[in-house]
């Protein structure tokens, strides 16, 4: 029996739905066993919204013996939208509280064996706490489920990955909490998911977090106090450099020098990779106990339900949870 890549479909007002019903027209997405968690309604609107399919729904009840063929796309059904109620674009608890449903659901699923990976689509994080579920994004939920405090935000392009010490805190707070035991965990998650991904052992570069690196102590003290002792701990494992300026690690990473740079705080690593893989970065979670790949973009609410989301990440996202599956 096939066992599928389960899709979540995300915020259901947002552009999950149609970026999964696009992806599907892809011929090699079409080959890859893959079943949505959502609501058989909203994609159905979608679809009839949209057009031009040449493939139909399915509703199933459960996810054995499924039938997998280009013809049909497998939608597990938690009928938890209502239509009257429901418009692209808007921001509401039902739908937070219909994209946190699929999620829990997939990572069980999953758990049970009848899924070997999740891919998820976006959700929007004020819809999730407007519907009491106070989670950062997806990735903290994962965590939780798999009961891992040790994880990290890996995004993923073949040009360069960049993988997080830090994501969604102030950045107050990702300076005041930046500890070696934090970086050399990174470090050895970087390596882990990347060596998996490559298939020999990654180069890894580490950013430093003040200007320049700080440039032996003119502009701060963390790379002295924390960075180099964790750098220098962990080139005795794995093949590590830094730390580096962050105004030229990512560029010397993109020309080929590194697989990948580790980030000290959100917007530090966010920022270079969504310049230059906007459309086709993945976001990946390191660390946890199943496996889990994303899009690299929101909701996107301004252009939801209108048809024009590009789908590239997500079909990205299927391809390398089917490779790493």
């Amino acid at each position: 029996m096939k066992i599928p890549i389960i899709i979540t479909m995300g915020d259901p007002a947002g552009v999950g739905p149609e970026i999964i019903l696009s992806s599907y027209r892809d011929q090699e997405i079409k080959r890859i066993p893959l079943v949505v968690f959502g609501d058989f309604k909203v994609l159905q609107y979608m679809k009839e919204k949209i057009g031009n399919f040449d493939y139909e729904l399915k509703k199933i009840e459960n996810l054995d013996n499924l039938e997998f063929n280009e013809k049909i796309l497998n939608v597990f059904d938690f009928d938890n939208i209502n239509m009257a109620q429901y418009e692209p674009g808007k921001i509401s608890s039902m739908c937070g509280q219909a994209a946190y449903e699929y999620v829990i659901a997939s990572i069980e699923n999953v758990k049970k064996g009848k899924g070997k990976a999740v891919t998820t689509a976006p959700l929007n994080k004020e819809a999730l706490h407007m519907a009491g579920h106070k989670f950062p994004g997806h990735t903290e939920i994962f965590a939780l489920s798999c009961q891992t405090n040790d994880f990290a935000m890996h995004l993923y392009d073949e040009k360069l990955s960049i993988i997080h010490v830090s994501t969604h805190v102030a950045l107050a707070d990702a300076i005041k909490n930046l500890s070696s035991e934090r970086i050399e965990k990174v470090i050895e998650l970087a390596h882990d998911n990347m060596k998996m991904i490559l298939g020999r052992e990654p180069r890894i570069a580490v950013a430093g977090i003040n200007p320049h690196a700080s440039e032996n102590g003119l502009f701060g003290d963390q790379e002295e106090k924390y960075i180099i002792p964790a750098v220098e701990k962990m080139k005795k494992k794995v093949n590590v450099v830094g730390p580096i300026p962050p105004d030229t690690v990512f560029y010397r990473g993109i020309k080929g020098e590194f697989d990948i740079v580790v980030a000290m705080y959100h917007d530090q690593g966010h920022i270079p990779f969504k310049l230059f893989a906007f459309d086709t970065g993945v976001n990946t979670s390191a660390g946890l106990s199943i496996l889990r790949t994303s899009v690299d973009h929101g909701t996107a609410f301004d252009i939801a339900g209108r048809g024009i989301a590009q789908d590239i990440s997500l079909k990205n996202a299927i391809k390398l949870a089917e490779k790493l599956a």
